[in-house]
């Protein structure tokens, strides 16, 4: 099958999420990075495009020029969909723009800075009749989705509980102030949004638990907190959640935990029993039951739905990880531009996610104990 081909802005020479998401689209074969708009500095921009052996003339230094030269291509030449990998604060003009130019738009998280943002980004993908998808990495690894399915079929009975935890330590010292562009573009309100780590993990941890559980947050009851001097946006997220249908949970996410890496864990409790997965221990899903003894499912083992199976790349004991789980995401989304019936976060899942980031700032500055999540007219 002929790749599909991909045009890329953000993710120039130093920048990391950038080459993430160039291995995770190559992956399996389906995308082909041809062009790029990948730095505002013409040096740093003409490198990265030589080392990625692109055409000197379809590395462009702007995402209009991009826009422009790939559009007066012929069709079966230009670029089938751009992908978004700069700071939050571009997420929406430059989609709104891609997306009215007549491309599908592959998009970093969040969707934008904030929910008018996200609301206007969804407006132009209906109006325009293309794909919008969203980085919502972990949704991709193969065992959740064997936890999601589980969950539909119901075999954990009617859910009760819905707690995620997603913690990081990387902030713990005031290196936004000390020339670390990763942290200092993250705690600027400007670049970053409405919230820090509340935009940039809280929105996994949200959208997971939703994703698995196959149910909507309500109403939160929410504390930001910035544990590092001088630091502008939040460090540090507690909420109590309420799902509609009566289940509870919590959502805690924290860039100031000393010690930990990347301890996105999810639990999910039921009438009738429980599961749990690690991000840090990706092929493994627990299932513990009310009256029998608990299960250990792993990735290529025994006990997969053929769905889990038809995401696996490896056979048992081979590790799939992050990379794999993000190609997941590319792989879906390219199935979807082919015409085949398969899902990815998209529209839905941004718009949900800033509405949560909204309703979580709202709570914070507010005396009321419980805080509504806008449904909007979106979704």
């Amino acid at each position: 099958m002929t790749p599909l081909r991909l045009g890329m802005v953000g993710g120039g020479e130093g920048a990391f999420i950038g080459a993430v998401h160039r291995m995770a689209a190559a992956l399996d074969g389906d995308w082909r990075l041809v062009a790029g708009a990948f730095s505002t500095d013409a040096g740093r921009n003409a490198r990265t495009g030589e080392r990625l052996a692109l055409d000197p003339a379809r590395v462009y230094p702007t995402i209009d020029a991009m826009l422009a030269g790939e559009a007066a291509l012929p069709a079966g030449e230009r670029i089938d969909a751009v992908a978004i990998v700069t700071p939050n604060h571009l997420h929406a003009p430059m989609a709104i723009a891609a997306l009215r130019a007549g491309f599908h738009v592959f998009c970093e998280k969040p969707m934008a800075m904030d929910v008018r943002e996200a609301e206007a980004i969804a407006a132009a993908a209906r109006a325009s009749g293309k794909r919008f998808a969203l980085a919502f990495t972990y949704s991709g690894y193969p065992l959740i989705d064997e936890a999601r399915l589980r969950v539909a079929r119901g075999d954990l009975g009617a859910i009760r509980r819905v707690q995620v935890e997603y913690l990081q330590g990387w902030l713990s010292a005031p290196i936004d102030g000390e020339g670390n562009k990763q942290a200092e573009w993250r705690t600027d309100p400007a670049r970053a949004g409405l919230g820090g780590c509340l935009g940039d993990i809280g929105t996994h941890a949200f959208q997971l638990a939703e994703h698995v559980s196959g149910l909507r947050v309500a109403a939160v009851s929410a504390e930001l907190s910035t544990h590092v001097p001088g630091r502008r946006l939040d460090d540090d997220v507690a909420a109590l959640l309420r799902f509609d249908g009566g289940a509870r949970g919590s959502l805690t996410a924290s860039q100031v935990a000393a010690g930990e890496e990347n301890g996105l864990r999810l639990r999910i409790h039921g009438e009738r029993g429980g599961l749990e997965w690690s991000q840090m221990e990706p092929n493994t899903l627990v299932l513990r039951w009310l009256d029998r003894p608990s299960e250990v499912l792993r990735a290529g083992g025994p006990g997969l739905a053929p769905e889990t199976a038809a995401r696996l790349r490896t056979p048992a004991g081979h590790p799939e990880g992050y990379i794999e789980a993000f190609a997941t995401l590319y792989r879906a989304f390219a199935a979807a531009l082919r015409g085949e019936d398969a899902a990815h976060p998209g529209v839905v899942d941004g718009l949900r996610t800033m509405r949560f980031v909204e309703a979580v700032v709202a709570s914070t500055a507010s005396d009321d104990k419980w805080t509504a999540i806008d449904i909007g007219e979106t979704e």
